[in-house]
């Protein structure tokens, strides 16, 4: 018999305006990932399916970033785990997070695979991973906590690295945001490379103080939220990355809606529910969406007989 284990990942939001790689924001886009344990090893070359976002690009192998993050934590947090384990693992992806698009989706990756290869070393008789120790391997891996917290907690946090922590705020005044998602990629490096490496005291003097206000208007008074998430310290030096984005964040700051890019960009997310339709372009998707209050989640494990014909 081989065992099925099902965990789901959120999408989430990093920067929020003026927390740079501190705040973040779970949303209610998933990613499903279930993994297989099987009796015996399986092929190496097809031990990956993708279905969705990106499943013609992403690869099938044992080098599908969950897989090697999934080997790498087994390795490293189960040495006495059975050897050959990794050899019997299968991954099936629903992917549902755009890719490259300042929504997490390295970041949801990083902390299923963590979250799942907790679930196997338990499995093979050790110790499941605390959601503690899931944000330190993924921060590890990302560089910042920034996306991971979200994703390991759900909903408003606030995190520092070195060690990574991170705190839940409660988002009381808004429960929906809206997330328009561009046809175009950005890779997360190109957009932190145009940011100087330093700023004038004054910029960060303005940036920690909207950076409290939009703790004020999350927790107590949403009115404050368009001049909360106001931004000097990264959005301004991006725009010649994503100029539309900028445009249209702009354009909704005007009618007097918070809002901001998401992450590293492009994707731009609206701290509302509703924005008015005329400035939406047919290059953008238009979601809806509710903000996640649980993170990561096992969904099932269960199982089941050892059937592989698609290996």
């Amino acid at each position: 018999m081989s065992v099925r284990i099902q965990i789901e990942v959120p999408a989430t939001s990093a920067n929020l305006g003026p927390g740079y790689d501190a705040f973040g924001l779970a949303l209610g886009i998933f990613d499903t990932l279930t993994l297989t344990i099987h009796d015996d090893p399986v092929d190496p070359s097809t031990c990956v399916r993708v279905t969705g976002e990106s499943a013609e690009t992403l690869p099938t192998d044992r080098s599908h970033l969950i897989m090697r993050v999934i080997g790498d934590v087994l390795n490293a947090e189960y040495p006495e785990a059975p050897a050959g384990l990794g050899e019997r693992l299968s991954l099936d992806c629903v992917n549902r997070i755009p890719h490259s698009r300042g929504l997490g989706s390295s970041a949801a990756a990083i902390v299923g695979a963590i979250a799942l290869a907790g679930e196997v070393g338990a499995h093979a008789g050790g110790q499941k991973l605390s959601r503690q120790r899931v944000l330190e391997l993924a921060s590890e891996l990302e560089g910042h906590p920034d996306n991971a917290a979200p994703a390991v907690s759900g909903g408003l946090t606030i995190s520092l690295p070195d060690p990574a922590r991170s705190w839940q705020v409660p988002a009381n005044t808004i429960a929906e945001v809206t997330v328009l998602v561009p046809d175009v990629r950005l890779d997360t490096e190109i957009a932190r490379s145009v940011i100087p490496a330093s700023i004038e005291h004054e910029v960060a003097a303005e940036n920690s103080a909207r950076a409290g206000l939009l703790i004020h208007g999350f927790v107590t008074d949403s009115s404050v939220l368009l001049e909360a998430t106001a931004d000097r310290l990264h959005q301004e030096f991006r725009r010649d990355a994503y100029p539309e984005s900028m445009s249209l964040v702009d354009a909704l700051r005007a009618e007097g809606l918070p809002a901001v890019i998401s992450g590293a960009g492009p994707t731009v997310l609206v701290l509302a529910s509703t924005v008015p339709p005329a400035l939406i372009s047919e290059a953008v998707t238009l979601v809806h969406t509710s903000i996640d209050l649980g993170g990561y989640r096992l969904k099932e494990t269960k199982q089941t007989s050892d059937s592989r014909e698609r290996r």
